[in-house]
């Protein structure tokens, strides 16, 4: 099953990086006040990105290197100036190609 890392923009500016499966329900919960804290202090806005992961754990990689980008790198990466990927390190496998 996929996993997507997103980014939220919320009403002050900021950026909220996340994980879910269902990015469109995740957000809807963030909206309605169920999501988290952090979203819950600063309005929701919208989806600015989204990028599917092979799974949670590359998700939750993933999550943790965007979450130390400043927000001036976050907007670069939904502008599509660097990838997700980039962010990740490489593989055994890839290593061996």
């Amino acid at each position: 099953m996929p996993w997507f890392l997103y980014l939220i923009e919320c009403a002050d500016g900021s950026l909220y990086t996340g994980i879910a499966t269902d990015v469109e329900a995740r957000f809807v919960a963030h909206a309605s006040g169920k999501g988290a804290r952090y979203t819950r202090a600063r309005k929701p806005v919208r989806v600015m990105a989204s990028f599917e992961l092979a799974g949670r754990s590359e998700a939750l990689r993933a999550e943790y290197r965007v979450k130390r980008l400043t927000a001036q790198q976050k907007r670069a990466l939904i502008a599509g100036d660097f990838s997700i990927g980039s962010l990740l390190p490489q593989t055994e496998a890839s290593d061996e190609e």
